[in-house]
C-alpha cells in the first residue's frame, strides 16, 4: 500500500544548523493490519504519520500510495484522498464545539442519509459513548468521551487507512484496551497505524518500528499480535 523511498523532513531549511525531523529512509506498509510507530518524543513519529497522510509534504524522497506518487498530485486531490480513504485520530480530540457528539462524527459522512445515522449510533456504542451522550456538546463530555467521539468520527467513511497519533492518551485504562481493541478488529482488512510512546496499548499489534532520531533502529513483526 504505502512505498516510501529515502523520506526526509527538514525544518529550519534557512537556518544553519537544519533540524532533520526525518533522516532519509525506505519504508514500506501493507494493505492491512495494526501497525505501531514508537520512539520517544522528537523522533520523528508524528512527521512520518503528517507525511504518509499528505498533511505535511517530505523534503526529498517519495511516497507512493496504492500506485499514485503523492509528488504528482495537487493539494485539492490530496484533500479528496484524505477524505475518501484516510481517517485521522489525533492527541487532541478537535471536536467542532457547537456541534453535539452525534453531528461531530456525522459532519465527516462523505454520503448522508438513515443508514449513516445508524451508523454513527452503532460507532459510537461500540466506543462505550451512551444516548446521553449523543446530544452533549463538548465541553459537557469528559476528555475520554470527546476522544471516543474522535475515533468514531475517523471511521465514518470506512477508511482504507486510519492514522492514530497517540489515539489512548486521554483515556483510562479500560477504554483504551477497548479502544485498541476495536482499532485491531478494524485493521484485519485496512491499515491502521499508531503513533505513540505507549509501547502497552501495543501488544497486539502486527508489526512495530521503532524510530530514533529521525531514523529507523528496529522494525519487527509481533508474532503473538499476528497469531490473533
Amino acid at each position: 500500500m504505502f512505498d516510501i523511498k529515502n523520506i526526509c523532513m527538514i525544518y529550519d531549511m534557512d537556518s544553519d544548523e537544519k533540524m532533520y525531523a526525518l533522516k532519509g529512509f525506505d519504508l514500506k506498509l501493507p494493505d492491512c493490519g495494526l501497525v505501531g510507530v514508537v520512539g520517544p518524543s522528537g523522533s520523528g513519529k508524528s512527521t512520518l504519520m503528517y507525511c504518509l497522510s499528505t498533511l505535511k509534504k517530505p523534503t526529498e524522497g517519495s511516497i507512493v500510495y496504492n500506485g499514485v506518487d503523492f509528488t504528482s498530485i495537487n493539494e485539492k486531490e490530496r484533500e479528496t484522498l484524505r477524505r475518501k480513504e484516510f481517517g485521522f485520530i489525533f492527541q487532541k480530540h478537535y471536536l467542532v464545539p457547537y456541534m453535539n457528539a452525534f453531528d461531530n462524527v456525522l459532519v465527516s459522512a462523505v454520503e448522508k442519509g438513515k443508514e449513516v445515522n445508524e451508523k454513527v449510533c452503532r460507532l459510537m456504542a461500540d466506543l462505550g459513548l451512551g444516548e446521553r451522550e449523543f446530544k452533549k456538546k463538548p465541553a459537557k463530555l469528559s476528555g475520554g468521551q470527546c476522544q471516543r467521539v474522535a475515533i468514531a468520527r475517523s471511521m465514518i467513511n470506512d477508511p482504507k487507512v486510519v492514522f492514530a497519533d497517540e489515539p489512548t492518551a486521554s483515556l483510562d485504562h479500560e477504554n483504551a484496551f477497548n479502544v485498541m481493541k476495536m482499532l485491531k478488529t478494524y485493521s484485519k482488512d485496512r491499515l491502521v497505524l499508531v503513533v505513540t510512546h505507549d509501547r502497552s496499548i501495543l501488544k497486539d499489534a502486527d508489526r512495530i518500528i521503532e524510530l530514533w532520531d529521525g531514523d529507523i533502529s528496529g522494525d519487527k513483526e509481533n508474532l503473538k499480535g499476528s497469531a490473533e
